[in-house]
């Protein structure tokens, strides 16, 4: 089967199935990638999609052609995609060039002829009302064509794409500033985000993410966790009704004495815990849980879990986790770490607005003017160490203002700190 033919079917059955142009898209690349690493064929037969193994560079008893001249056009497309953008075209004999060192043999004008073809395909796939007869039509003007051909430089280039270099370079720039990775994973994912942009772009998008230097967590097992702690909170598994359940991991953490690996906490009893939400705060990846055994809500970072087990337990705690406010919770609890939530008045330097909303937002903060110089903002924060460091950090810029209450308790904080230096 052709490759405009294989496009045909394909689209045409998931256009009956409703699926997302997008969706759609990603299903066909990754078909069309696999078939093509693998030494497979695509064939119809009764109007369904099949994949028939072949043998690489083998011919068709019936058609003396070679199976693999059949993927010369996603072939081309792949090419196109790896090594032309705006910047940069691809011209013919780069192309043929390619597909040589790939054993298909190929004649200028058949490339001008798959590229058309493409070009259809493309239009089928992204948009559930157009057919390949009503493509043909489209392509006829340039602006509706994935492919373009540039004349003044003489080479092909793929102008339209899902994402363009500043969508990818966002999403690299995530990925690695993501603390829970380790680097060989945010390696590897940033790879897989840059296949969707030339190799031009990709080569300065992962310069530029790569200079962000975070420090980033040694352990490798976070998806596995992650994917675990998912299945327990889940109420469907496996198609079959699933109670939500406990797990059990032992907690790790650092020593002075072996700055290298990490020990576990409690002596080496597991933590049995009741999993509600996962959160990402800081670059870090957090499990929001109810205790056994201290019978409170706590979070824990996922990147020190070990050996995370189901217990199949129905977890506890629901009505704690009701009392909790998701939206607020990460913005109220500095570092993550937990504390009595009440409403603290802050007065601070006017210069200091920016930062302030950038830690508390808008919602649910009321924002005021003292005098001429200083603002102040009430919010609703966890007290604890970790906020009282916070505001130490600003220096006179800001200050408790109220309740009393959490003023006294930041004076006892700071008459601590300073008889250390006494």
């Amino acid at each position: 089967m052709t490759f405009y033919r294989f496009l045909t079917i394909y689209c045409s059955q998931f256009s009956k199935v409703g699926i997302n142009n997008t969706f759609r898209w990603h299903h066909l690349h990754f078909l069309l990638k696999n078939a093509l690493q693998n030494g497979i064929m695509i064939s119809s037969k009764g109007g369904d999609i099949m994949a028939n193994e072949t043998k690489t560079g083998k011919g068709n008893e019936n058609s003396g052609r070679k199976y693999d001249q059949k993927m010369k056009p996603f072939l081309v497309y792949h090419y196109l995609m790896r090594h032309s953008d705006e910047n940069n075209v691809a011209k013919t004999d780069d192309i043929l060039d390619f597909l040589r060192s790939c054993e298909i043999s190929a004649e200028r004008r058949s490339i001008y002829k798959d590229i058309d073809e493409i070009n259809k395909a493309l239009l089928v796939s992204e948009s559930v009302a157009v057919d390949m007869l009503e493509a043909e039509e489209l392509c006829e003007d340039e602006e509706e064509r994935t492919i373009v051909y540039d004349k003044h430089r003489k080479g092909f280039y793929v102008r339209q794409r899902h994402y363009d270099a500043s969508d990818i370079r966002m999403m690299a720039e995530c990925v690695y500033a993501a603390r829970f990775l380790d680097e060989k994973t945010a390696l590897r994912l940033v790879d897989v985000v840059c296949e969707q942009v030339s190799e031009h772009d990709a080569k300065k998008i992962k310069h530029s993410a790569f200079l962000t230097d975070r420090v980033k967590t040694d352990c490798t097992s976070v998806y596995r966790s992650v994917g675990l702690i998912n299945d327990a909170m889940s109420t469907k598994l496996d198609g079959e009704k699933h109670i939500p359940e406990k797990i059990k991991f032992k907690y790790l953490k650092y020593t002075i004495q072996d700055m290298k690996s990490r020990v576990e906490r409690r002596h080496g009893d597991e933590y049995v815990v009741s999993p509600f939400e996962l959160l990402i705060n800081d670059g870090n990846y957090y499990l929001l849980g109810f205790d056994d055994k201290s019978k409170k809500m706590r979070t824990f970072r996922v990147d020190r879990m070990k050996n995370l087990k189901f217990t199949h337990i129905p977890r506890d705690g629901e009505e704690e986790f009701k009392k909790i406010n998701m939206a607020a919770y990460a913005k109220e609890h500095f570092g993550m770490f937990s504390g009595n939530t009440e409403h603290v008045t802050l007065r601070f330097i006017e210069p200091l607005l920016d930062t302030i909303v950038d830690r508390f937002g808008t919602t649910g903060v009321v924002y005021g003017k003292d005098d001429d110089h200083h603002l102040t903002a009430t919010v609703s924060v966890a007290v604890s160490d970790q906020f009282f460091g916070w505001v130490c950090g600003f220096g006179k810029r800001v200050t408790i203002t109220a309740p009393e209450s959490v003023k006294e308790k930041f004076k006892a904080h700071l008459k601590k700190i300073q008889e250390k230096y006494e």
